[in-house]
């Protein structure tokens, strides 16, 4: 099975999430993250799923699951260890257009979530299409001590530049930017030289 890789903006989104465990509780936080909408359906919670109800940071229907629980949802996630439950969902997706992730299910999942390292803006997302969890969250365990926390002001100083040049009517192509990243920007910002590394990076992207 082959997935097309793409970030999604959920942002007031309304998701649907079945399940009240361990694995559902992942799947709510990254939610969260994304700033969607986000209801739960389980006669059980987590107590960390409880603290969200109470911060009102998601609804929650203290039940099984119903058919017709997915009407008017963008997405949808199942994680039952109740296998007739997760095939119900499933079907009432097919039938409604909503794209389900089904935990540890590859074969009955619209996508999957890759392991995602995140280092502020900016984020890797590692999969293995869904045959090794395991070894995603290996490899990015393995991208985190590459990928320092200075990934995070990095992101922020390119996003910075590209938006000054753009407002001037600067252009610049792929490989401007490629030589710039590849220079001494990146040493000054290990440094905590930010306002040298932005004048390096004008003068090299917008030359």
């Amino acid at each position: 099975m082959s997935y097309y890789p793409v970030f999604l903006n959920l942002s007031g989104q309304r998701c649907l999430v079945v399940g009240g465990g361990a694995v559902a509780e992942r799947k709510v936080e990254g939610l969260l993250e994304a700033e969607a909408s986000v209801t739960i359906v389980s006669p059980t919670l987590t107590d960390a799923l409880e603290r969200r109800v109470k911060e009102k940071k998601i609804r929650h229907y203290m039940r099984e699951y119903r058919k017709g629980d997915l009407a008017g949802y963008r997405l949808g996630f199942v994680a039952t260890d109740n296998p007739q439950i997760n095939r119900a969902v499933y079907e009432e997706a097919q039938e409604a257009g909503v794209l389900l992730n089904s935990a540890d299910d590859p074969a009955h999942c619209d996508f999957i979530l890759p392991s995602v390292l995140r280092r502020g803006e900016l984020q890797v997302a590692v999969a293995t299409g869904g045959s090794s969890p395991a070894l995603s969250r290996a490899i990015r365990e393995e991208l985190e001590e590459y990928f320092s926390q200075d990934y995070a002001l990095l992101s922020d100083i390119v996003a910075d530049v590209r938006r000054e040049l753009k407002e001037k009517g600067i252009a610049s192509d792929a490989e401007s930017w490629r030589r710039a990243l590849n220079g001494d920007v990146r040493r000054l910002v290990r440094e905590g030289d930010i306002e040298a590394a932005k004048r390096l990076l004008r003068e090299e992207v917008g030359r």
